[in-house]
């Protein structure tokens, strides 16, 4: 059971990825992921402040930034020094986050048939092409965007890009195909609610988001799976795929004026179809506290505490960043020293602070014994309540600072993860200029910025308990 939750927290790409399902095509093999993304590696690197500014400004040199006449973004970083291409293709207005309830999880169902055939290919022509380059492409559905990615060896890159061109304009979505991928869904769905961590975190994002995209796995209900088909797929394609709403974000061997000769060539007649997107209307989000608790026939208790924080784009995004870092990533944090270490209490422990374009979940959470089940949540409440009466000192922030600058960097160094994060920022409306900004926001934060920000959000927590009933109804 403790595998699980740990191997959720632990399968990162460094970036956002609160929820999201992904499919990888290499070759013939396909292989289809639907797990819990966080943003933190589990390494750690302790890397001066100063020096991960500088080594990202050194990256931001090389992005090249264009509007194509079609609406496309294109943005391209030249790196020389593998014969690779890496791309992320994201469509901005679309994911989860633009779903209704009862269509939820559309945009996974789309991400799992995208390439299943095209108007010319079929499934099996499409991964024996792919195959015969020796390349990779994957599809990708969260809550605030939907991706396509794809890796290749630079003399390939215009023949793959043809490739994903013809399944990003004429996808087929064959019934055959849609079916059988509604019932892998279904039960996906199933397996995670035989997941103790899952059950817990879907009950906190039930009480968190009512009514609300994010109150929904990225996968769906098995309610509103079974009543999708080809045709709400058709119609979904048919308002989100458009030139105007896609980014292009390129890294690897590759000059920019052949990445937008070769885009022109494969996109460059694609046009915007007349009229704009749906309007989105999401509901307002209130912060009311409550207790949620599942009696399971468990060997443990999942203890979760929740709270309302911030969007990317506000202005406390870096210091909730900051004190999720030192309140619950790694072996050196705070939970981990206190209640593991010292107490003997967790099997496992951790925070979490997913980027998001609505407000995201503050999250600390614990594993632990049934009969440890009420002093583990008295010691959790504890140690995020510390964070809002007791103002952390210079070093105890700067060592949260290290940890998060060094790991930032740790990112960005393949071509895939300089291609999604740089792509990833312009999809949320950050721009290029949002990677040194914020590093420079968490340098900036003081010790007094990080107990006002904690003060503001972290002073009530919703709370989701899951494990044997008389453990947690007694909590």
């Amino acid at each position: 059971m403790l595998s699980q939750s740990s191997n959720l927290v632990r399968t990162i790409n460094n970036q956002e990825k609160y929820l999201r399902s992904s499919v990888f095509i290499c070759g013939s093999k396909k292989l289809v992921t639907n797990n819990q993304h966080f943003d933190y590696p589990s390494t750690t690197l302790r890397l001066r402040s100063g020096q991960a500014l500088r080594a990202s400004a050194q990256c931001k040199q090389q992005i090249k930034r264009l509007v194509l006449d079609n609406g496309i973004t294109l943005m391209v970083t030249e790196n020389p020094t593998a014969d690779i291409v890496a791309g992320r293709l994201f469509f901005k207005n679309a994911g989860g986050r633009w779903e209704t309830r009862e269509q939820a999880g559309l945009s996974h169902l789309l991400a799992v048939t995208l390439t299943k055939g095209t108007e010319k290919l079929s499934s099996a022509e499409i991964a024996e092409r792919v195959e015969s380059m020796g390349a990779s492409l994957g599809t990708d559905a969260a809550a605030d965007y939907f991706a396509l990615s794809l890796k290749t060896v630079a003399a390939d890159f215009g023949e793959m890009l043809k490739l994903v061109g013809e399944i990003l304009r004429t996808p087929t979505f064959p019934t055959t195909e849609v079916e059988l991928e509604k019932n892998l869904t279904v039960q996906n769905i199933r397996s995670q609610q035989e997941s103790p961590f899952n059950v817990a975190y879907q009950g906190l994002r039930d009480a968190m988001y009512p009514q609300h995209p994010y109150g929904v796995s990225i996968l769906g209900e098995e309610t509103t799976v079974t009543q999708l088909n080809t045709s709400d797929l058709q119609q979904y394609h048919q308002t989100y795929f458009r030139p105007d709403n896609l980014v292009i974000s390129l890294s690897g061997r590759l000059l920019v004026e052949d990445a937008v000769k070769i885009v022109e060539e494969v996109l460059g007649d694609w046009s915007a179809p007349p009229g704009g997107y749906p309007q989105l209307q999401l509901p307002r989000l209130e912060v009311k506290p409550c207790r949620r608790v599942e009696p399971q026939d468990t060997q443990q208790s999942i203890v979760m505490l929740g709270y309302l924080g911030s969007s990317v784009k506000h202005e406390d995004y870096a210091a909730l960043k900051l004190l999720s870092t030192y309140l619950g990533n790694g072996l050196s944090s705070r939970l981990f020293v206190e209640l593991r270490e010292k107490r003997g209490l967790a099997y496992e422990v951790s925070a979490l602070y997913p980027s998001r374009l609505e407000p995201s979940q503050f999250i600390a959470y614990m594993g632990t014994a049934p009969e440890n089940t009420a002093v583990a949540l008295a010691g959790l409440r504890t140690e995020v309540e510390r964070l809002c009466n007791v103002e952390l000192s210079e070093e105890e922030l700067q060592g949260a600072k290290n940890k998060f600058l060094g790991q930032y960097a740790l990112g960005k160094q393949t071509n895939g993860e300089i291609a999604h994060i740089f792509g990833w920022y312009e999809t949320l409306g950050l721009g290029i200029e949002f990677d040194n900004r914020f590093q420079e926001d968490i340098a900036a934060v003081t010790p007094e910025m990080a107990q006002t920000v904690a003060q503001g959000y972290l002073k009530e927590p919703y709370i989701s308990l899951v494990g044997p009933e008389k453990s947690i109804i007694c909590s």
